[in-house]
């Protein structure tokens, strides 16, 4: 059913409930209304035609109940806050009459297209929303809260470039519209700006340092840049607030957990996962961080609570999702492998049926690269971008072992780690557009159109917008975006003498371990299933055989299977290509105290283990799909 056809339906469906209603026919109407409700449970006017439907039938807490549903999903609908007010003044509640007064009088000062636009976003209908507000904007630009909600639109459509530029006009007309300030520092965090989201958290907060939206906004900005001291304290300063609901605990609590196992505090950690879950029982993402710790087990009561939540009517998607991820390895850790995998199994299948990852555009991409930079193309630029040492980027796929050769690295008193960068994406995706499903580059030719200049600007830039993550002022950072094979050719004209390592993990390993693996809600796509993965492997490898070859000795390659066989003759090797002196401190990484984001966090925190060489094997009868589709690259890889 298209937006138009699911609209035109609702639309009639409340129009027969209403029509019976006018009709006494009351019972009926409420059913239809009830089956108007499973469908669109957050559909503002069925809550409003329930409330005349309940005062039809002399039941004024119930027609309450209905009407601030209403006004609470649609804060924009009139007729619903006129109907609140005369019910409240009927029951003599003066106050609670005076406040719906008042929204109701706001309203009415709003020019019809903002009021008629706005109720339509309330409830989803976004294009239809858009073109109201897109036409009376051509008559009255410089309308603030219309252009504010367009940017809302813009941001939910997928247009976040838009929503920023919308944003930035209505705050140039109006400085002090802080509802606008603050869609632009969540616009800003969106598009990883973290440091200008921050800087917009800075403003709202001068205003009102206790207003809890601008304190979230504020650590979320604070987390994006790597800063999670600040956010430990910051979170621990809301939870001791009034919370308005179970809900918000558990966030909170969720988010100071995250903080503080990135912060190597994994028992205070487990205490925050486990108070969000006293708040929310059957929170996915909080079990699912239990066991995104690696070193946590579960007890029998752990796990038969997360079935319990499973099982649920009520749990949502994305919540059964973590919840299986979590099984899994809650089972995989007590060596129950044939239940383990069915969690995993059933985890990939649900998330990769929200997934629009497509492996033949992955495919498509390594030969659209391999036709652009050639060996000729890069000795035509010879002597491009800033010459700048700075930068180690660190890439390969997801669970290659690359938090581990980041940890070693960040253990020299020369190198600093920041996290997983996107700045250089983003680049790619300015330059030459990225395909909406994968991310990656549609247009690379376009990297080689330009010129010296805007590729020495590009690399300038690079170095200004990531300073902001360099904290400790070391001569030398990393950038640990998996992601960034793809773009190395980017990397090698702006940055031509940044250093530039892929950590490769043996094929079935490395598969297995992204498989049992959740990235979130939008990340790394293709590990939900194992032709998906394999495919992509297959990619990856294509692709980083390319760039050896067009820029011979550029990549140092590094297999975790060799560093976890001799580890100093490997660090030695890796240090020497980084231009680096030796340090004994590289040896003992595991004692470096610093803030790791990845799922390895805990595991890069111990000293180097062979377990994550064999644990695929236990899982073989069950990964023979993969092995079959991964073919010749079970050896190709160390070519």
């Amino acid at each position: 059913m298209t937006a138009s056809d699911a609209y035109a339906w609702r639309e009639a469906l409340l129009q027969e409930a209403r029509d019976l209603r006018i009709g006494r026919r009351i019972p009926d109407a409420l059913a239809a209304l009830a089956r108007l409700q499973g469908q669109y449970p957050r559909f503002s006017r069925l809550y409003h035609e329930l409330g005349h439907c309940h005062i039809a039938l002399g039941d004024a807490p119930a027609a309450l109940d209905a009407l601030h549903e209403a006004v609470r999903l649609n804060p924009t609908l009139p007729a619903a806050w006129d109907m609140l007010e005369q019910l409240c003044r009927m029951l003599g509640d003066s106050a609670q009459a005076a406040a719906a007064a008042r929204n109701w009088a706001a309203l009415k000062q709003l020019p019809a297209e903002v009021v008629v636009a706005n109720s339509l976003y309330a409830d989803g209908d976004l294009s239809l929303a858009e073109g109201v507000i897109r036409d009376y904007l051509r008559k009255d630009g410089a309308n603030v809260g219309a252009l504010r909600l367009l940017a809302r639109i813009c941001s939910e459509s997928d247009a976040p470039d838009e929503a920023e530029a919308l944003l930035e006009t209505a705050l140039g007309l109006a400085p002090d519209y802080h509802a606008a300030r603050l869609d632009y520092a969540m616009v800003l965090l969106q598009r990883q700006k973290h440091l200008r989201a921050r800087q917009e958290a800075d403003i709202l907060l001068r205003h009102d340092p206790e207003n809890r939206a601008y304190r979230k906004q504020y650590g979320a900005a604070c987390v994006g840049l790597g800063d999670y001291d600040a956010v430990i304290d910051l979170y621990a300063g809301l939870l001791a607030g009034p919370c308005e609901s179970d809900t918000e605990i558990a966030e909170l609590r969720l988010w100071r957990g995250n903080a503080l196992k990135v912060e190597g505090r994994p028992q205070e950690s487990i205490a925050d996962y486990r108070a969000a879950l006293d708040a929310r029982p059957g929170y996915g993402v909080a079990w699912f961080s239990l066991a995104n710790l690696k070193t946590y087990r579960f007890t029998d009561d752990d796990i038969a609570r997360m079935r319990d939540a499973q099982s649920g009517g009520d749990v949502q998607d994305m919540d059964r999702i973590y919840l299986c991820f979590a099984l899994g390895k809650a089972l995989e850790d007590r060596g129950d492998h044939a239940a383990s995998w069915r969690d995993y199994a059933r985890g990939n299948a649900l998330r990769r049926s929200t997934s629009r990852y497509r492996p033949d555009d992955a495919e498509a991409c390594v030969q659209r690269l391999k036709q652009t930079f050639t060996t000729q193309s890069f000795a035509a630029r010879d002597g491009w971008g800033i010459a700048d040492p700075a930068p180690i980027f660190i890439l390969g796929l997801p669970r290659s072992g690359s938090t581990l050769i980041e940890q070693i690295l960040a253990s020299h008193p020369l190198v600093e780690g920041t996290q997983e960068l996107t700045e250089i994406g983003h680049y790619a995706g300015e330059l030459c557009g990225l395909d909406e499903a994968c991310g990656l580059p549609l247009h690379p030719e376009a990297v080689l159109q330009m010129s010296p200049s805007q590729a020495r600007a590009l690399g300038a830039r690079f170095l200004a917008e990531t300073r902001a993550y360099r904290r400790l002022g070391r001569p030398l950072f990393i950038d640990k975006m998996p992601n960034n094979f793809w773009h190395i050719g980017l990397i090698h004209l702006i940055l031509p003498q940044s250093i530039i390592i892929d950590v490769r993990r043996e094929p079935m390993a490395c598969c297995f371990s992204n498989l049992k693996q959740l990235f979130g809600t939008t990340n790394q796509e293709f590990t939900y299933g194992i032709d998906d993965m394999a495919r992509h492997y297959r990619a990856y490898l294509d692709c980083m055989q390319h760039w050896n070859a067009v820029l011979p000795g550029r990549v140092l390659t590094v297999h975790y299977e060799d560093v976890i066989e001799d580890l100093d003759a490997n660090v030695r090797r890796i240090l020497a290509h980084c231009g680096l002196a030796f340090d004994p401190a590289c040896l003992r990484f595991h004692e470096t105290r610093r803030s790791v984001r990845t799922p390895s966090s805990e595991q890069v925190r111990r000293p180097i283990g062979r377990d994550g060489l064999t644990q695929w094997q236990r899982y073989a009868e069950w990964l023979a799909p993969l092995r079959d589709r991964l073919g010749d690259v079970l050896t190709r890889y160390r070519m």
